[in-house]
């Protein structure tokens, strides 16, 4: 059980990162490869005012850094468990929902 407030505020940043799916699709992108900002707001068919906005949530998250290159700002994953975190949460979460599917997920709009 989770009473620490340091584990759960940092479980809150990282849920309130994957709570937009944009975000979920950066936080994938950037786990493939660092990345400028507009080749992103290109690879996912968003604004660069709108990545910029997500972009800014994430590094306020602390999951993701801006690395100056030269300069342009190159971003990250703040460090290189997140993209196993993500991994490992993807796939227990595909595990465990071909397991249980939620029958009444259209109406309670959860899963």
């Amino acid at each position: 059980m989770l009473t620490i407030a340091p584990d759960i505020e940092v479980l809150t940043r990282f849920g309130r990162a994957l709570a937009d799916p944009v975000r979920c699709r950066l936080l994938l992108a950037l786990r493939e490869a660092p990345a400028h900002p507009a080749d992103l707001a290109d690879r996912l068919g968003v604004s660069r005012t709108r990545l910029s906005n997500h972009l800014a949530c994430l590094r306020d998250c602390g999951l993701v850094v801006a690395v100056p290159v030269g300069r342009r700002t190159r971003y990250e994953l703040a460090d290189e468990r997140l993209g196993h975190a993500l991994d490992d949460l993807r796939d227990a979460v595909v595990a465990v929902a071909s397991d249980r599917a939620c029958a009444e997920a259209a109406q309670k709009g959860c899963c």
